[in-house]
């Protein structure tokens, strides 16, 4: 069985916010193979125990009062293109989030949510060109030197600092943030 099609997230498996499980869902109650290990904002905890598919879908999010992306974080709080309300809805609660150090923020730009693509450290970022590299330095307020010389160097995809990339899925352009413990 493959799985849904996430317009804002579009391979969660590469960026581990799906994995593997033979788990049954506590919303279809069924065991699809998949579930989603990333952040849930509800009520209730549910550590890797909603399937791909009841995302998708929106019955996850209707069942048990559930978001995978903070609504506030869609934007960068006010720090990024502010998108229609049908796009945080999407984003917030049919579509797989990430987890981050520090509280998430989904990328935004030409008015509509960025395919979230993954996190990245220096290695990752050079394979995405300079354009990535430049929205990441543009993140942290660094001029080029010394300080952000260091920080770059630094940059590790599964360490801290972490970058978090994304695509607009209008013009292209890479954007993102980054972020550390």
């Amino acid at each position: 069985m493959s799985l849904p099609r996430f317009t804002y997230h579009p391979d969660p498996l590469a960026t581990g916010s799906v994995i593997a499980s033979s788990t049954v869902c506590v919303s279809c109650h069924q065991a699809r193979g998949y579930v989603y290990a990333g952040p849930v904002y509800a009520e209730e905890e549910y550590d890797a125990e909603i399937c791909p598919w009841c995302i998708a879908d929106g019955s996850a999010s209707a069942r048990l009062d559930a978001s995978f992306t903070d609504d506030e974080g869609i934007g960068g709080g006010g720090e990024w293109d502010e998108v229609p309300e049908a796009v945080v809805e999407e984003v917030a609660r049919r579509t797989p989030g990430f987890s981050a150090w520090q509280q998430e923020k989904w990328w935004t730009h030409c008015g509509d949510a960025g395919q979230f693509i993954g996190r990245a450290g220096q290695t990752e970022l050079q394979a995405l060109g300079a354009g990535a590299i430049a929205a990441i330095q543009d993140s942290t307020g660094l001029d080029d030197g010394p300080q952000w010389d260091h920080f770059f160097g630094a940059l590790r995809k599964d360490g801290s600092p972490t970058a978090y990339m994304f695509r607009c899925t209008r013009c292209g352009e890479l954007g993102g943030y980054q972020d550390c413990d």
